[in-house]
């Protein structure tokens, strides 16, 4: 990304995306579909299918790891995010909170460096 514009959040995670199934193969990542805009029919026939508002952005299965991704200037997370946070963590599972492609990257590699 070059000059003073901030990347966006589906441009971060799309980095992240690509750069976890490159260095932590063969465990899988996948998103969540949750966000952007949507017609009020698609939204409605999402919502009845199970889609929910705040699930956070990615989802590592193998180690219960979901991961929020937020712009690195400007991204704050949503009540409904805040909401599924706790939940998940309630649950044992861990939720990490990434601002930009830059500290998803750290903050993952910091997981995985715990686990060893």
């Amino acid at each position: 990304m070059s000059g003073d514009r901030i990347p966006t959040e589906h441009e971060e995670q799309r980095e992240v995306v690509r750069w976890f199934r490159q260095k932590y193969r063969p465990i899988r990542i996948f998103a969540i579909p949750n966000g952007g805009y949507r017609s009020r029919a698609t939204a409605a026939r999402l919502k009845a299918e199970g889609v929910a508002r705040g699930v956070p952005d990615l989802f590592v299965p193998a180690h219960n790891l979901w991961i929020e991704m937020k712009r690195v200037k400007g991204g704050r997370l949503s009540p409904d995010q805040r909401d599924w946070i706790k939940y998940l963590e309630g649950l044992g599972n861990t939720c990490l909170v990434c601002f930009g492609a830059d500290d998803a990257k750290a903050q993952i590699d910091a997981f995985f460096d715990a686990l060893k």
